[in-house]
C-alpha cells in the first residue's frame, strides 16, 4: 500500500507540473497540449473504435514476431552454450546484431518483403531473437557444472541432458531474457509501424506517425502513453511475476 501511495503522489505530481507547462502560455497548446486535451483525444479515439483497433492491430503483430523470435532464438542460445566455437561465433554474432538499432532492420524488411505484414514481422523477430540467444546462451552458462555430471553419471546424455536439466536449471535467466526480448520487440515494432505503411490495419505506431503528419500533437502524446502503458502492464503482469517465482524456486533470488 505504502507502495502505491508513493507512486500515486509522483505520478499526480508529474501530470500536475505538466498542466502548470501547458497553462503558464509559454508554448503554443498545439505544441504542448494539456493532459486535459491528450485524456479527451483517448477518450474520443476509445469511443470511436480508433484506439482498441489500433491496440488489437499492434499486440496481434507483436505476440507473433516476438513467438517466432523466441522459438527461433531458444534452441539457438542452447546451441551457442554447448561449445566455446559456437560462442565464439554464433555468441559473437548475437551480440554484435543485438547492438544495431531496430530501425535499421526497415530499409531491409522494405527491399525485401516491400509494404506488407511480412516487413512488421521481419523487424519484430529481428528484435527479438538475438535478444533470447544471449540470454539463454548466458543462462546455460550460468548453471553449476555439478548439475550437468550429476545428470550425467545417472546417464543422461544429449538431447535429454539439455532439455530436463540444462534447460529447467536455466529457467530463472531465460524469464529475464524473455522480458528483455519482448522489450526489443516492442521498440522493433514501433520503429516498423512508422516507417512502413500498409493498408492491413494501423497500430499504436501509425497513431504516432500521422499525429505527427498532421501536428496533432494531443494525438502523438496519447499514443506515446498507451504504448508506456502497455510496456509496463506487460511487465507487471506477465514477466515479474513469472521472474520472481522462477528465482525462488531454484533460490536465485539475491534480494
Amino acid at each position: 500500500m505504502r507502495r502505491f501511495i508513493a507512486a500515486s503522489i509522483f505520478f499526480l505530481g508529474l501530470l500536475t507540473l505538466w498542466q502548470a507547462g501547458a497553462e503558464s502560455g509559454r508554448w503554443s497548446p498545439v505544441l504542448f497540449p494539456s493532459p486535459w486535451s491528450v485524456g479527451a483525444y483517448l477518450w474520443d479515439a476509445l469511443l470511436d473504435g480508433t484506439l482498441l483497433e489500433a491496440i488489437w492491430v499492434t499486440l496481434k503483430r507483436l505476440l507473433v514476431g516476438y513467438t517466432v523470435g523466441a522459438m527461433i532464438g531458444l534452441p539457438l542460445g542452447l546451441l551457442a552454450s554447448s561449445s566455446q566455437t559456437l560462442e565464439d561465433t554464433l555468441g559473437a554474432l548475437a551480440l554484435g546484431l543485438q547492438t544495431l538499432p531496430s530501425v535499421c532492420w526497415v530499409p531491409l524488411a522494405l527491399l525485401w518483403f516491400g509494404q506488407t505484414e511480412g516487413a512488421m514481422l521481419f523487424v519484430v523477430v529481428m528484435g527479438t531473437v538475438w535478444s533470447v540467444i544471449i540470454a539463454t546462451d548466458h543462462g546455460a552458462r550460468t548453471i553449476p557444472p555439478i548439475y550437468a555430471r550429476a545428470a550425467r553419471t545417472m546417464g543422461s546424455r544429449g538431447l535429454h541432458l539439455w532439455t530436463m536439466v540444462m534447460l529447467p536449471a536455466s529457467l530463472p535467466f531465460l524469464v529475464s531474457g524473455m522480458k528483455q526480448g519482448w522489450a526489443f520487440a516492442w521498440r522493433s515494432l514501433m520503429a516498423a509501424e512508422i516507417f512502413v505503411t500498409i493498408l492491413t490495419g494501423f497500430g499504436l505506431g501509425q497513431l504516432l506517425h500521422y499525429g505527427r503528419e498532421l501536428n496533432a500533437m494531443d494525438q502523438v502524446i496519447g499514443a506515446m502513453a498507451v504504448i508506456v502503458l502497455i510496456g509496463l502492464l506487460a511487465d507487471r503482469v506477465l514477466f515479474s511475476p513469472w521472474e520472481r517465482f522462477m528465482h525462488r524456486r531454484w533460490g536465485t533470488n539475491i534480494g
